[in-house]
């Protein structure tokens, strides 16, 4: 089942889905409306932020591989670094403007609720600690906190790439390891002033992004990094149907789930029998994989992606990291909203379409000032700022990298 051929440019399948995981990312950042309901995180194993990061790692195998042929340059990574100070002065950005709504909402609203959540009580008990674990990237709040992420993993996109190059199979491999090892040993980057780890751990969620960028390095070579295969296509489909009633049916899930118990009782590591986002488990890690790879050999998605109707969702993923620091603000907006008036059905409608219809805008805006604005070419590659992607490959190894990914480009 060969995939169609691809158009001239950019593959309208890799910004429509990171646009649709944005908008899916904010509707489950403001928890308790009845729309978190209808995201993908109650339809399998994986949610948005999954399918995020595998995106944000093939966007930066196509925007990056270019300053690292034939050769590696101090000009590609130096364009690299570059963004990783970006991501981290957005972060600190969204940060302050997240604590100063939280308190807005407590002063004006009479809603000091989200002063005690969201990691926010810790600036009340620990100060000090608060005031060095924000720049220093070891205190996060929820729901701002996948930007440091997506940082520390392009700060090693460098050596990513070199070794992409030459060894892509080795490379996976090495990052599987690296994923096992942190789901058995729980190694993770250190929080503080509070205990424990990071909610995103860097060990762990690198698996997703090395196998973006596999694909995103393929991508710009015209081939797939994983060929299509109908076993595979089976497969996949089987385990994606699976999850699904997993989800959906309680009896099925209380007999699966007995399963998974039984697993753990003949000591398999918990990593993989158990649901966990932050080290990404291994039910978690195959729905996301076993979804991008179906989606991307089905040659209907890059129809749909390429209609009309899916444009403005490819303009906000082509925009998104303003549109996901901006979104980020929006949903602690709302969460203080929600505090003190309730969550009627309408005004969780009012509050997700206005802060939706707001990210469009913004994005809209972004979309018109940058075709405007005189593009400076990079000295590594003029071909390295538009990438071309005649194929989008099975992401094997989609609701805040370059070319626009979550945390990119």
């Amino acid at each position: 089942m060969p995939d169609s051929a691809a158009p001239p440019g950019r593959d309208p399948r890799l910004d429509v889905l990171r646009g649709l995981a944005l908008v899916m990312i904010f509707i489950n950042h403001v928890p308790g409306t009845f729309y978190e309901h209808l995201t993908s995180r109650n339809f399998g194993f994986s949610d948005a932020a999954e399918g995020f990061v595998l995106m944000s790692g093939i966007s930066a195998g196509l925007a990056y591989a270019a300053g690292f042929r034939p050769h590696a340059t101090w000009a590609g990574a130096r364009r690299i670094w570059r963004r990783v100070w970006t991501l981290y002065m957005v972060h600190i950005l969204v940060t302050m403007l997240a604590m100063a709504v939280s308190a807005a909402a407590a002063i004006w609203l009479a809603a000091p609720q989200l002063l005690q959540e969201n990691q926010l009580e810790w600036l009340f008990q620990r100060p000090l600690g608060v005031m060095l674990g924000v720049p220093l990237l070891t205190h996060q709040l929820g729901y701002a906190n996948i930007l440091p992420l997506y940082a520390v993993l392009l700060a090693v996109t460098p050596g990513l790439i070199i070794l992409g190059l030459r060894w892509p199979k080795t490379l996976m491999f090495g990052a599987l390891v690296l994923w096992a090892a942190a789901g058995q040993f729980r190694l993770n980057l250190p929080n503080y002033p509070m205990p424990g780890g990071w909610f995103f751990n860097p060990f762990a969620w690198q698996v997703l992004f090395v196998a973006g960028l596999l694909t995103g390095l393929a991508m710009k070579e015209g081939r797939r990094f994983v060929p299509v295969s109908r076993p595979l296509q089976w497969l996949a489909g089987g385990y994606l149907l699976l999850s699904l009633v997993w989800a959906r049916s309680d009896t099925v899930a209380g007999v699966l789930g007995h399963g998974m118990w039984l697993l753990s009782e003949l000591g398999l590591p918990h990593y993989i029998h158990v649901f966990d986002k932050t080290f990404v488990t291994l039910p978690r890690l195959l729905h996301i994989l076993a979804l991008a790879y179906f989606l991307s050999t089905l040659p209907v998605v890059r129809r749909l992606a390429a209609s009309a109707p899916a444009q403005p969702l490819a303009m906000l993923g082509r925009q998104s990291l303003p549109v996901f620091a901006t979104g980020t603000v929006l949903c602690f907006a709302a969460q203080g909203m929600l505090d003190a008036w309730g969550s009627p059905f309408w005004l969780d409608t009012v509050l997700l379409a206005c802060g939706l219809a707001v990210q469009f805008a913004l994005a809209f805006l972004c979309e018109r000032w940058g075709a405007k604005a005189p593009r400076r070419q990079p000295p590594v590659a003029a071909v390295d700022a538009q990438p071309v992607a005649p194929q989008i490959p099975p992401l094997t190894a989609p609701g805040s990298a370059p070319a626009t990914a979550l945390a990119p480009a």
